[in-house]
């Protein structure tokens, strides 16, 4: 019986991947570098450590990753501030339905806490999620299993008893390998065939989660 729900953030719950490509592009031609979706595509998922390693690698060791990676936050808050957060069609619903019937909801995002905090404060749901578990609280981010095994300590649950759901793979495979059933509701990143076999569920939008849910119980 599935008594709790984990939620990634960017890409699950907000459609800020699609913001973060136009924000690094923007930091690109400040900097003088031309930062293509495939780099981007590649963070996805990722710590903030982790990310950097990927730009570095991409376009080497003199590439200033922390002014970027401002350049790139500061364009995000200000979309964000003019426009307000981007949620994700079915966001609501699930929310509600999951309060409803009183499942255990977590956050489980490699994003740092304080932005995180602000997306949920901007987006007006703080108060659905009893826990949150963010990539400045664990030593090793997606796809090692640390977030999801901190998310399901602090909910006080087995990981069998837990649906995490994701958007990128190496939130999936970080997921599975924490012995939690990984549902896949896909955005920027194409899934490949190891992905497809280790999901529990391939669903098209977070209000299918419901039904999933429903079936499930």
């Amino acid at each position: 019986m599935i008594k709790a729900v984990i939620f990634d953030m960017d890409g699950l719950m907000f459609d800020t991947e699609r913001l973060s490509l136009d924000g690094w592009s923007h930091a690109g031609v400040q900097l003088g570098y031309d930062i293509k979706k495939d780099v981007v595509i590649k963070t996805c998922g990722l710590s903030n450590e982790n990310t950097k390693r990927v730009f570095l690698k991409n376009f080497g060791n003199d590439f200033d990753y922390d002014a970027s990676r401002k350049i790139r936050t500061d364009y995000m808050m200000k979309y964000i501030i003019d426009h307000g957060m981007p949620v994700k069609p079915g966001l609501m619903e699930l929310l509600e339905f999951l309060r409803s019937n009183h499942y255990k909801m977590a956050i489980a995002s490699s994003s740092e806490r304080e932005k995180v905090e602000f997306y949920l404060k901007t987006a007006n749901i703080s108060g659905y999620f009893d826990k949150m578990v963010t990539g400045d609280m664990i030593k090793r981010g997606k796809p090692e299993p640390d977030i999801y095994l901190k998310a399901v300590e602090i909910l006080g649950v087995a990981a069998d008893e837990c649906i995490a759901l994701e958007d990128s793979p190496l939130g999936i495979l970080s997921a599975y390998r924490a012995g939690i059933k990984p549902v896949l509701i896909p955005d920027l990143v194409e899934i490949d065939e190891q992905t497809e076999k280790i999901i529990y569920a391939k669903l098209t939008s977070l209000s299918d989660v419901i039904d999933l849910l429903n079936k499930t119980n």
